[in-house]
């Protein structure tokens, strides 16, 4: 035994009672770094914009139609994603965020994996998502799990649109 806990993927808030963290963290975190990446470097969450920080204050009121999945390991939040709710057939999945120290685990795919089969659950035909360009990892991630890039909705520089059929 290597003392390693395994990871379980569980909806947020309610399917870990013994969970000690949500997911604000792990957004925190992935706001915090993406605002680095853009060049927009801030010094805490304070200093992110309005949407951003609302999402990680007050998570429940911002996602309450979607989905938010949470990797735990033991008690310790590892990772989280949201999955939208399904607006003509697709959803999109979000703020896919590993914390460091679990990184190379299998958290993301696991995290991926759960919202595909959550959006199956919902009868969504379609996942989509967007990337940033430089997160070439995350890319390819997507790519391994059959996303493929598509036609940009989003009016964003730099992004990368994905889909695929769930």
């Amino acid at each position: 035994m290597t003392g390693q806990h395994e990871i379980a993927v569980v909806r947020w808030p309610g399917e870990s009672p013994s969970a000690q963290d949500g997911p604000e963290g792990l957004l925190a975190a992935y706001h915090l770094r993406t605002q680095a990446e853009k060049g927009e470097a801030v010094a805490g969450v304070e200093g992110l914009p309005d949407r951003y920080r609302a999402e990680i204050e007050a998570p429940q009121s911002v996602f309450v139609d979607d989905a938010v999945l949470l990797a735990l390991s033991g008690d310790t939040a590892a990772g989280c994603l949201v999955v939208t709710a399904a607006v003509d057939g697709r959803s999109e999945v979000k703020r896919l965020w590993t914390d460091p120290a679990f990184r190379g685990k299998g958290v993301a795919s696991s995290l991926v994996g759960a919202a595909l089969a959550h959006a199956a659950e919902c009868g969504v035909s379609t996942v989509r998502l967007s990337v940033w360009k430089w997160r070439t990892g995350a890319i390819a991630l997507y790519e391994r799990l059959g996303f493929t890039p598509t036609e940009s909705w989003d009016e964003r520089d730099q992004l990368v649109c994905m889909e695929r059929a769930v």
